[in-house]
């Protein structure tokens, strides 16, 4: 930028509002164009990438898209080239590549929006997901192991066996 003083905030707003090319208006034109970007590359990918996966950045040809840890973006790499492909042919001629980048805060975002996923119903109601429960036969096997282990791992190995209660043989596959 040559202009790079600092502004008043109210001229900025006067000038985003009295025309249509003010600095802020092309920020909100970029950040809408983004927004739809996002929506068209999580419409083309797989549904267990949505909450891990998003765009970043597009520029000089180049998309940038964040994933959330290494293993989202060995799967986003598997993608990339239908992807690629997809998005040359339909929205994005111009684009020459998929640079993916790893961004550790969609880890939060994303197991909160798998939580929440799971947890409602179309009539806006909470349904509790099941919980998964250690079994009377698995703690049988790990009392078994702790009786042979060395006393700090018999001490965490008795205490994960303690686990295992009335509710251990109803699981999701049983209902």
């Amino acid at each position: 930028m040559r202009d790079s003083r600092p502004q008043l905030l109210d001229i900025l707003f006067d000038d985003a509002s009295a025309t249509e090319k003010g600095p802020l208006h092309n920020v909100q034109q970029r950040a809408t164009a983004l927004l739809k970007l996002n929506r068209a590359v999580k419409g083309l990918l797989p549904a267990q990438l949505h909450p891990w996966c998003r765009v970043a950045n597009f520029r000089q040809g180049i998309l940038v898209l964040e994933t959330a840890n290494a293993s989202w973006m060995m799967r986003l790499r598997y993608e990339q080239p239908s992807l690629l492909s997809a998005l040359r042919a339909q929205i994005l001629p111009s684009l020459s590549s998929i640079d993916i980048r790893i961004n550790p805060s969609l880890m939060a975002k994303g197991s909160s929006q798998v939580q929440n996923h799971g947890k409602s119903t179309e009539n806006g109601q909470q349904t509790e997901v099941p919980m998964r429960h250690l079994s009377l036969e698995s703690a049988d096997a790990l009392r078994g192991l702790a009786a042979q282990s060395p006393e700090r791992l018999r001490k965490v190995l008795e205490r994960l066996a303690s686990l295992a209660g009335e509710r251990a043989n109803e699981t999701g596959r049983d209902k």
